[in-house]
Protein backbone atom coordinates (compact mmCIF):
# COMPACT_ATOMS: atom_id res chain seq x y z
CA UNK A 1 0.00 0.00 0.00
CA UNK A 2 1.05 3.30 -0.64
CA UNK A 3 1.36 6.31 1.65
CA UNK A 4 -2.12 7.58 -0.42
CA UNK A 5 -3.69 4.45 1.30
CA UNK A 6 -4.89 6.04 4.17
CA UNK A 7 -7.85 4.83 6.23
CA UNK A 8 -9.67 7.92 5.75
CA UNK A 9 -11.25 7.75 2.54
CA UNK A 10 -12.00 4.05 2.68
CA UNK A 11 -14.48 5.03 6.28
CA UNK A 12 -15.92 8.11 4.48
CA UNK A 13 -16.18 5.68 0.80
CA UNK A 14 -18.28 3.08 3.15
CA UNK A 15 -20.08 5.75 5.70
CA UNK A 16 -18.57 4.99 8.62
CA UNK A 17 -17.96 7.46 11.47
CA UNK A 18 -17.67 5.73 14.33
CA UNK A 19 -14.94 4.14 16.29
CA UNK A 20 -12.18 2.41 15.00
CA UNK A 21 -9.90 -0.29 16.66
CA UNK A 22 -8.96 -3.67 15.82
CA UNK A 23 -12.21 -5.44 17.96
CA UNK A 24 -14.83 -7.49 17.05
CA UNK A 25 -17.33 -4.93 17.28
CA UNK A 26 -15.18 -3.01 14.73
CA UNK A 27 -14.65 -6.06 12.33
CA UNK A 28 -18.42 -6.75 12.23
CA UNK A 29 -19.43 -3.05 11.67
CA UNK A 30 -16.68 -2.38 8.88
CA UNK A 31 -17.49 -5.73 6.98
CA UNK A 32 -21.42 -5.15 6.83
CA UNK A 33 -20.96 -1.14 5.88
CA UNK A 34 -18.43 -2.45 2.88
CA UNK A 35 -20.95 -5.04 1.96
CA UNK A 36 -24.23 -2.60 1.97
CA UNK A 37 -21.86 0.36 0.59
CA UNK A 38 -19.51 -1.61 -2.37
CA UNK A 39 -21.47 -3.04 -5.02
CA UNK A 40 -20.37 -6.50 -6.01
CA UNK A 41 -20.21 -6.19 -10.18
CA UNK A 42 -18.70 -6.54 -13.51
CA UNK A 43 -19.34 -3.95 -14.96
CA UNK A 44 -15.68 -3.10 -16.39
CA UNK A 45 -15.87 -6.33 -17.35
CA UNK A 46 -18.64 -6.47 -19.52
CA UNK A 47 -17.38 -2.82 -21.56
CA UNK A 48 -14.42 -4.71 -22.41
CA UNK A 49 -12.04 -2.78 -19.46
CA UNK A 50 -9.20 -4.79 -18.15
CA UNK A 51 -9.39 -5.62 -14.39
CA UNK A 52 -6.30 -4.41 -12.79
CA UNK A 53 -5.62 -5.96 -9.46
CA UNK A 54 -3.03 -3.63 -8.67
CA UNK A 55 -3.46 -1.56 -4.64
CA UNK A 56 -3.28 1.76 -6.49
CA UNK A 57 -5.55 0.58 -9.19
CA UNK A 58 -7.85 -0.90 -6.74
CA UNK A 59 -7.72 2.21 -4.27
CA UNK A 60 -8.48 4.39 -7.01
CA UNK A 61 -11.57 2.35 -8.03
CA UNK A 62 -13.22 1.26 -5.65
CA UNK A 63 -12.70 4.40 -2.99
CA UNK A 64 -11.90 7.65 -4.61
CA UNK A 65 -14.47 6.46 -7.80
CA UNK A 66 -17.15 4.63 -5.39
CA UNK A 67 -17.03 1.29 -7.60
CA UNK A 68 -17.87 -1.87 -6.96
CA UNK A 69 -16.30 -5.10 -8.18
CA UNK A 70 -15.87 -8.98 -8.13
CA UNK A 71 -14.79 -11.11 -5.81
CA UNK A 72 -10.98 -10.45 -6.62
CA UNK A 73 -11.36 -6.83 -6.51
CA UNK A 74 -14.05 -6.71 -3.34
CA UNK A 75 -11.92 -9.13 -1.21
CA UNK A 76 -8.48 -7.24 -1.84
CA UNK A 77 -10.04 -4.05 -0.77
CA UNK A 78 -11.87 -5.46 2.36
CA UNK A 79 -8.69 -6.76 3.36
CA UNK A 80 -6.51 -3.21 2.24
CA UNK A 81 -9.69 -1.64 4.94
CA UNK A 82 -9.26 -4.48 7.75
CA UNK A 83 -5.57 -3.95 7.82
CA UNK A 84 -5.59 -0.38 7.90
CA UNK A 85 -7.81 -0.48 10.59
CA UNK A 86 -5.26 -2.48 12.71
CA UNK A 87 -6.36 -6.37 11.92
CA UNK A 88 -4.22 -9.51 11.17
CA UNK A 89 -5.75 -10.76 7.59
CA UNK A 90 -4.90 -13.29 5.76
CA UNK A 91 -5.66 -13.65 2.22
CA UNK A 92 -6.73 -16.97 0.94
CA UNK A 93 -7.28 -18.97 -1.71
CA UNK A 94 -11.28 -20.28 -2.09
CA UNK A 95 -12.87 -22.82 -5.12
CA UNK A 96 -16.74 -21.68 -5.94
CA UNK A 97 -18.59 -24.92 -6.32
CA UNK A 98 -15.57 -27.29 -6.00
CA UNK A 99 -18.14 -29.85 -4.57
CA UNK A 100 -19.64 -30.47 -7.67
CA UNK A 101 -17.44 -29.50 -10.01
CA UNK A 102 -13.73 -30.87 -8.63
CA UNK A 103 -10.25 -29.52 -7.98
CA UNK A 104 -10.39 -27.11 -11.31
CA UNK A 105 -12.63 -24.66 -9.09
CA UNK A 106 -9.81 -23.43 -6.88
CA UNK A 107 -8.67 -20.38 -7.18
CA UNK A 108 -11.69 -18.63 -8.93
CA UNK A 109 -12.62 -17.45 -5.45
CA UNK A 110 -10.61 -15.70 -2.67
CA UNK A 111 -11.34 -15.03 0.71
CA UNK A 112 -9.88 -13.81 4.16
CA UNK A 113 -9.57 -14.67 7.68
CA UNK A 114 -8.68 -12.28 10.53
CA UNK A 115 -7.37 -13.88 13.42
CA UNK A 116 -8.57 -11.95 16.50
CA UNK A 117 -8.25 -12.54 20.08
CA UNK A 118 -7.15 -16.13 19.69
CA UNK A 119 -10.10 -16.64 17.14
CA UNK A 120 -10.49 -17.02 13.68
CA UNK A 121 -13.19 -15.49 11.49
CA UNK A 122 -14.07 -15.76 7.69
CA UNK A 123 -14.41 -12.69 6.04
CA UNK A 124 -15.70 -12.25 2.89
CA UNK A 125 -17.49 -9.53 0.24
CA UNK A 126 -16.71 -11.67 -3.02
CA UNK A 127 -20.03 -13.40 -3.05
CA UNK A 128 -22.75 -11.07 -4.18
CA UNK A 129 -25.67 -12.89 -1.91
CA UNK A 130 -23.13 -13.48 1.06
CA UNK A 131 -22.88 -13.16 4.62
CA UNK A 132 -23.21 -9.39 5.86
CA UNK A 133 -20.78 -10.09 9.20
CA UNK A 134 -17.99 -12.54 8.99
CA UNK A 135 -18.27 -16.09 10.54
CA UNK A 136 -16.36 -17.61 13.16
CA UNK A 137 -14.25 -20.36 12.14
CA UNK A 138 -15.80 -23.41 13.68
CA UNK A 139 -17.83 -26.40 12.28
CA UNK A 140 -21.23 -26.30 12.56
CA UNK A 141 -24.37 -23.60 11.47
CA UNK A 142 -24.43 -19.82 12.13
CA UNK A 143 -27.14 -17.65 11.69
CA UNK A 144 -27.25 -13.70 10.69
CA UNK A 145 -30.63 -12.60 10.36
CA UNK A 146 -33.02 -15.16 8.91
CA UNK A 147 -30.16 -16.69 6.82
CA UNK A 148 -28.27 -19.88 8.19
CA UNK A 149 -24.93 -20.66 6.82
CA UNK A 150 -22.79 -23.56 8.12
CA UNK A 151 -19.01 -23.81 7.73
CA UNK A 152 -17.57 -27.80 7.62
CA UNK A 153 -14.23 -29.11 8.16
CA UNK A 154 -12.61 -31.10 5.46
CA UNK A 155 -9.04 -31.73 6.54
CA UNK A 156 -6.66 -30.38 8.44
CA UNK A 157 -6.27 -27.24 6.00
CA UNK A 158 -8.92 -26.96 4.11
CA UNK A 159 -12.79 -25.77 4.50
CA UNK A 160 -16.27 -25.82 3.33
CA UNK A 161 -18.68 -22.75 3.44
CA UNK A 162 -21.97 -23.76 3.01
CA UNK A 163 -24.71 -21.04 1.68
CA UNK A 164 -27.91 -20.71 2.60
CA UNK A 165 -30.14 -23.21 0.60
CA UNK A 166 -31.81 -20.39 -2.10
CA UNK A 167 -28.56 -18.40 -2.35
CA UNK A 168 -26.79 -18.25 -5.26
CA UNK A 169 -24.71 -20.74 -5.04
CA UNK A 170 -24.35 -24.33 -3.04
CA UNK A 171 -21.25 -23.47 -1.43
CA UNK A 172 -17.21 -22.82 -1.52
CA UNK A 173 -14.00 -24.64 -0.38
CA UNK A 174 -11.24 -22.86 1.06
CA UNK A 175 -7.37 -23.66 2.17
CA UNK A 176 -5.71 -21.94 5.39
CA UNK A 177 -2.08 -21.06 3.36
CA UNK A 178 -1.64 -17.37 3.04
CA UNK A 179 -1.88 -15.99 -0.55
CA UNK A 180 -1.07 -12.57 -1.99
CA UNK A 181 -3.53 -10.46 -4.47
CA UNK A 182 -1.25 -10.81 -7.16
CA UNK A 183 -1.35 -14.37 -6.97
CA UNK A 184 -4.97 -14.52 -8.56
CA UNK A 185 -4.10 -12.14 -11.06
CA UNK A 186 -3.65 -15.11 -13.82
CA UNK A 187 -6.87 -16.55 -12.87
CA UNK A 188 -8.84 -13.04 -12.44
CA UNK A 189 -7.40 -12.36 -16.47
CA UNK A 190 -9.18 -15.51 -17.32
CA UNK A 191 -12.17 -14.87 -15.97
CA UNK A 192 -12.93 -11.38 -17.08
CA UNK A 193 -12.02 -12.38 -20.57
CA UNK A 194 -12.46 -15.79 -21.86
CA UNK A 195 -15.49 -15.87 -23.96
CA UNK A 196 -16.63 -19.41 -22.12
CA UNK A 197 -16.46 -17.71 -18.68
CA UNK A 198 -19.72 -16.18 -16.70
CA UNK A 199 -18.38 -12.74 -15.68
CA UNK A 200 -17.68 -12.22 -19.79
CA UNK A 201 -21.37 -13.50 -20.80
CA UNK A 202 -23.75 -12.11 -17.93
CA UNK A 203 -23.90 -8.59 -16.56
CA UNK A 204 -24.12 -9.02 -12.40
CA UNK A 205 -24.44 -6.63 -9.65
CA UNK A 206 -25.60 -7.57 -5.92
CA UNK A 207 -26.09 -5.75 -3.16
CA UNK A 208 -27.69 -6.48 0.76
CA UNK A 209 -30.26 -4.21 2.03
CA UNK A 210 -33.23 -4.82 4.44
CA UNK A 211 -32.98 -8.27 4.95
CA UNK A 212 -32.61 -9.27 1.57
CA UNK A 213 -29.92 -8.88 -1.36
CA UNK A 214 -31.06 -7.17 -4.47
CA UNK A 215 -29.22 -9.14 -7.31
CA UNK A 216 -29.08 -7.91 -10.84
CA UNK A 217 -28.71 -10.69 -13.71
CA UNK A 218 -28.77 -8.80 -17.13
CA UNK A 219 -32.19 -7.66 -17.42
CA UNK A 220 -33.74 -9.33 -14.65
CA UNK A 221 -33.28 -7.93 -10.99
CA UNK A 222 -34.41 -10.46 -8.54
CA UNK A 223 -34.71 -10.74 -4.24
CA UNK A 224 -33.34 -13.28 -2.50
CA UNK A 225 -33.76 -14.22 1.24
CA UNK A 226 -34.64 -17.02 3.61
CA UNK A 227 -38.60 -17.18 1.63
CA UNK A 228 -36.96 -17.52 -1.44
CA UNK A 229 -37.09 -15.70 -4.57
CA UNK A 230 -38.67 -13.34 -6.69
CA UNK A 231 -37.79 -11.44 -10.07
CA UNK A 232 -38.72 -9.35 -12.68
CA UNK A 233 -37.83 -7.54 -16.10
CA UNK A 234 -36.32 -4.40 -16.66
CA UNK A 235 -38.35 -2.52 -18.49
CA UNK A 236 -36.12 0.19 -20.79
CA UNK A 237 -33.04 1.80 -20.88
CA UNK A 238 -33.81 4.73 -18.31
CA UNK A 239 -35.17 2.10 -15.62
CA UNK A 240 -31.95 0.18 -15.75
CA UNK A 241 -29.84 3.39 -15.41
CA UNK A 242 -32.11 4.09 -12.29
CA UNK A 243 -31.26 0.62 -11.17
CA UNK A 244 -27.66 0.51 -11.33
CA UNK A 245 -27.23 4.04 -9.62
CA UNK A 246 -30.38 3.68 -7.06
CA UNK A 247 -30.52 0.01 -6.17
CA UNK A 248 -26.95 -0.61 -6.50
CA UNK A 249 -25.19 2.80 -5.83
CA UNK A 250 -23.00 2.77 -9.01
CA UNK A 251 -22.04 6.11 -10.26
CA UNK A 252 -23.15 6.39 -14.05
CA UNK A 253 -20.93 9.20 -14.50
CA UNK A 254 -17.65 6.80 -14.10
CA UNK A 255 -19.68 3.95 -16.72
CA UNK A 256 -20.15 7.30 -19.08
CA UNK A 257 -23.34 7.46 -21.05
CA UNK A 258 -22.21 5.62 -24.02
CA UNK A 259 -20.93 2.74 -21.43
CA UNK A 260 -24.40 2.49 -19.82
CA UNK A 261 -26.05 2.56 -23.79
CA UNK A 262 -23.87 -0.15 -24.48
CA UNK A 263 -24.17 -2.35 -20.87
CA UNK A 264 -28.19 -1.68 -22.00
CA UNK A 265 -28.04 -3.17 -25.31
CA UNK A 266 -25.44 -6.26 -24.25
CA UNK A 267 -27.99 -7.24 -21.56
CA UNK A 268 -30.87 -7.70 -24.51
CA UNK A 269 -28.27 -10.28 -26.51
CA UNK A 270 -27.97 -12.05 -23.36
CA UNK A 271 -31.30 -12.53 -22.21
CA UNK A 272 -32.26 -13.41 -25.49
CA UNK A 273 -29.75 -16.09 -25.31
CA UNK A 274 -30.91 -17.09 -22.15
CA UNK A 275 -34.54 -17.72 -23.23
CA UNK A 276 -33.05 -19.30 -26.15
CA UNK A 277 -31.63 -22.12 -23.88
CA UNK A 278 -34.24 -22.22 -21.98
CA UNK A 279 -36.38 -22.94 -25.32
CA UNK A 280 -33.47 -25.62 -26.46
CA UNK A 281 -34.47 -27.96 -23.13
CA UNK A 282 -37.85 -27.91 -23.34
Amino acid sequence: MTAEMTIAPILHRIGHRGRVAADLETLFTLHRAWREAVPYENLDIQLGRPISLDPDALFDKLVRRRRGGYCYEQNAGLAMLLRLAGFQVTMVEAGVMRAARGEAMWGNHNALLVDLDGRRWLADAGIGDGFVEPLLLHEGPQTQGNLTYRLERLDPDTWRFHHYPSGTITSYDFRLQPRGIADFAARSRELSTSAESTYVTTLMAARPTAGHTLVLLSRTLRQLGADGRTSRAIGDADEFARTLSTQFLVPLDDLGQSGVARLWEKTGTQDDLWRARVSDTT
